[in-house]
């Protein structure tokens, strides 16, 4: 059994301590029990504040509605286009219609005025 106690222990005497004895012993027990990093202990230290979740979400909603907002102008501009050409190609194919008929209806009235005749 006695191999199983540390050295330390087995030469130590146990006689009363004496008051220097427990000032020293305190100590070292009040410093052994108070640890802190070296970045607490420093005064001022300013921490970074963290990206809230409000933050986040309020600027991710942003980013989102600004990106879609983006999308739909260029898909609806480009719908624009495509709508203003099929438009003028109508416009040119009923102008060449009512030039046709009012070829026809030229000829039709000179063939009245010289079947009058």
């Amino acid at each position: 059994m006695a191999g199983r106690i540390p050295a330390a222990l087995r030469s130590a005497t146990f006689a009363k301590p004496t008051a220097s004895l427990l000032r020293s012993s305190i100590a070292q027990q009040t410093q052994r029990s108070f640890q802190t990093s070296r970045q607490l202990l420093q005064d001022g230290v300013i921490a970074r504040r963290p990206v809230g979740a409000f933050r986040g979400t309020l600027f991710g909603f942003l980013f989102g509605s600004v990106l879609a907002g983006g999308g739909l102008y260029y898909y609806v501009i480009d719908e624009y286009k495509v709508s203003n050409e099929l438009l003028t190609e109508d416009i040119y194919a009923l102008q060449a219609a009512v030039q046709r008929l009012e070829g026809y209806v030229k000829e039709i009235e000179t063939e009245v005025k010289s079947s009058k005749k």
